[in-house]
C-alpha cells in the first residue's frame, strides 16, 4: 500500500483565524483630546490672573499714547465677585470725550516742526564748529613741524568741505617737470609732515594735480592723467614707508589739470597748479562739512583786520 495521497486530491489548507479587530482604538484619540483640553484650560486659567501693577502701567501707557487722561471708575464689577479694576488702589476715570480723528492745530504743528528744525540746526552747527576747531589745531601742528624742519613756506593750507587741504607745490619742491621721482627737498618736506599726519585720527587722501600744458610726446607719461596719478602714489608710498602710516588710512587720486588753483590766464598758474594735495578728511556729517568753508572764511575775516592794523602801526 503506497503512502502517497491519491492523485487529484488537494491537500487541505490549514485553518486561519480571523484577525482580531481592536474596537478600543477610540480610547487613544479620546485621551489625546482630553490632554489638549486640559492644556487649554490651564492656559486660560493662567492668563486670567491679571497682574494689577502691569495692568495699571498698561493703562497709563495707553493714556499717554492717545493723549487723553485715563482713570478707572470705582463702580464695582457687574458680577458679585470683585473684578481686577475694583481691586486697584486708585480710581481711573476714562475720558470718553477724546476724539482720535480730530486734527491737530496747524499752528502747534508748525511750532513743533520749527522747534525740531532749530534743534537740528544747532546740533549741526555745533558739530561743524567742533570739526573746524580740530582741523585748525591740525593745521597749527603741521605748520609748527614744518617751521621746526626749516620748511615754513613749502605748503599752503585751506579748509573746505572735504577737510584740511595741505597744498604742496610740486614745482621745484616735490618733482621736476614731467617727472614723478621725488626730489630730495620734497622728501624732507614729507618727512617733516609725516609724524604729525600719523598722529591725526583722520583718513588722508593724496591728490595729484598738473598744469594745463600737455606732456611731451614720446615722454614717460602719455598724458597728464598718468603723471598726476604717479605723483600722488609716490607721495603716498613715501608717507607710508617713512612714518608707518597705516595703509587703510591712505588713498590716492590723480586729477590732471581739472582742479586748478589759478586760471590759465594767470602767469603763476604754470607753477602753482603743479602740486600734490594732502587732504586731511573730515569725519563729520555732510551737513556739518558743508559749513566748514563758511567758518574758514569767517576766521579769515576775523584775523585780517588785526593784520592790517599791525602793519599800519609799524613805522
Amino acid at each position: 500500500m503506497s503512502g502517497h495521497a491519491p492523485a487529484g486530491r488537494r491537500r487541505a489548507k490549514p485553518h486561519e483565524e480571523e484577525e482580531h479587530e481592536n474596537h478600543e482604538r477610540w480610547l487613544v484619540s479620546f485621551a489625546d483630546m482630553m490632554t489638549l483640553l486640559t492644556a487649554v484650560f490651564i492656559v486660560l486659567y493662567s492668563i486670567s490672573q491679571v497682574d494689577q501693577l502691569k495692568f495699571a502701567a498698561l493703562a497709563s501707557g495707553l493714556s499717554e499714547s492717545f493723549g487723553a487722561p485715563t482713570s478707572v471708575l470705582d463702580t464695582g464689577s457687574p458680577t458679585q465677585d470683585p473684578g481686577v479694576l475694583d481691586a486697584l488702589d486708585s480710581p481711573m476715570q476714562i475720558n470718553t470725550t477724546f476724539d482720535p480723528t480730530a486734527q491737530a492745530d496747524p499752528s502747534e504743528v508748525d511750532s513743533a516742526a520749527a522747534e525740531a528744525a532749530a534743534q537740528h540746526s544747532a546740533q549741526v552747527a555745533a558739530e561743524a564748529q567742533a570739526t573746524f576747531d580740530q582741523l585748525q589745531a591740525a593745521q597749527a601742528a603741521i605748520a609748527a613741524a614744518l617751521a621746526a624742519a626749516g620748511q615754513p613756506d613749502s605748503v599752503e593750507f585751506q579748509i573746505d568741505e572735504r577737510g584740511l587741504v595741505v597744498h604742496v607745490v610740486a614745482d621745484q619742491v616735490l618733482f621736476g617737470p614731467e617727472q614723478a621721482d621725488l626730489r630730495a627737498e620734497g622728501g624732507r618736506v614729507l618727512d617733516a609732515l609725516a609724524p604729525t599726519l600719523a598722529a591725526l585720527p583722520n583718513d588722508l587722501r593724496i591728490e595729484g594735480h598738473t598744469n594745463s600744458l600737455p606732456v611731451t610726446a614720446g615722454g614717460p607719461f602719455p598724458s597728464n592723467w598718468e603723471l598726476s596719478t604717479a605723483r600722488a602714489t609716490t607721495v603716498l608710498r613715501h608717507l607710508a614707508e617713512s612714518d608707518g602710516l597705516p595703509e587703510v588710512r591712505l588713498s590716492a587720486a590723480g586729477f590732471a589739470a581739472t582742479h586748478p588753483l589759478l586760471p590759465d590766464s594767470d602767469p603763476a598758474s604754470v607753477s602753482v597748479n603743479r602740486r600734490v594735495d594732502i587732504v586731511v578728511l573730515s569725519d563729520a556729517s555732510t551737513e556739518a562739512n558743508a559749513q566748514l568753508p563758511g567758518l574758514a572764511a569767517a576766521a579769515d575775516r576775523a584775523t585780517t583786520p588785526q593784520t592790517v592794523t599791525a602793519q599800519e602801526s609799524t613805522p
